[in-house]
C-alpha cells in the first residue's frame, strides 16, 4: 500500500497543532490574495526576492569598484616601471669629485655632485634631474618630458620650464650682474 505525500497544511491538521478552522481561514486568505493580484494584476512584492537582489547588486557594484582600483594599481605599476626603465637606459655619468648642485625635494636640501659643464645644463635647462627610488640621476631634457607625461612626481628639477616662465621685464633684478663664481 502506498501511502499519499500529505500536504503541510493536511500534517498540521492531523498532528493537531492547527484547527480546521484556522487552516480554512488561511486557505481563504490565500485565495483572496491571489484573486486580488489577478483582479489588480498587481504583484505582491516578495521582501526575499527583493533584498537578495538589492544584495547582489551591492555585490556586483563593489565587484566593479575593487575591479576598477585594480586596473588604476596595475596602470600605475606599469607607468613606474616605463620611468624606471627610461631613467636607467637615459641616465648621464654624475662626476662624485665634480661640482656640488644643490636643489630641494620635499623641502629638504638635496646635493648632487656633478661636472662643472653638467651643472650649467642643469642651470640652463638642457639637463634634469630625476628621482629612481632613492636615488636621483641626471637626464636630459627631452627624456625629462617623457617622464613628466608618466609620473610628473618623479621629476624633482626641470629648468627648462622654469626659463621660459621668467620674463624679462618683470624680474626687478634684471639690471644687476650676477658673478660667474657665485656658487651655493
Amino acid at each position: 500500500m502506498s501511502k499519499q505525500k500529505l500536504s503541510l497544511q493536511e500534517q498540521l491538521l492531523k498532528s493537531g497543532l492547527v484547527s480546521s478552522a484556522h487552516a480554512k481561514s488561511a486557505k481563504s486568505d490565500k485565495h483572496k490574495q491571489v484573486q486580488q493580484q489577478r483582479n489588480n494584476n498587481v504583484k505582491v512584492v516578495d521582501e526575499a526576492k527583493e533584498l537578495v537582489k538589492k544584495a547582489q547588486a551591492e555585490k556586483i557594484e563593489r565587484d566593479r569598484e575593487l575591479n576598477q582600483l585594480r586596473v588604476q594599481y596595475e596602470e600605475q605599476k606599469h607607468l613606474l616601471a616605463q620611468v624606471k626603465q627610461i631613467i636607467e637606459l637615459n641616465k648621464l655619468p654624475k662626476d662624485p669629485d665634480g661640482l656640488a648642485y644643490h636643489f630641494t625635494d620635499n623641502n629638504k636640501i638635496k646635493t648632487l655632485y656633478v661636472s662643472e659643464t653638467m651643472r650649467e645644463q642643469i642651470i640652463r635647462g638642457k639637463l634634469a634631474i630625476v628621482r629612481l627610488g632613492e636615488v636621483y640621476e641626471v637626464v636630459s631634457s627631452d627624456v625629462a618630458e617623457k617622464i613628466i607625461v608618466r609620473h610628473i612626481a618623479s621629476v624633482i628639477v626641470d629648468n627648462e620650464h622654469l626659463a621660459i616662465d621668467v620674463k624679462k621685464e618683470d624680474d626687478p633684478y634684471a639690471n644687476y650682474q650676477i658673478p660667474d663664481d657665485l656658487i651655493w
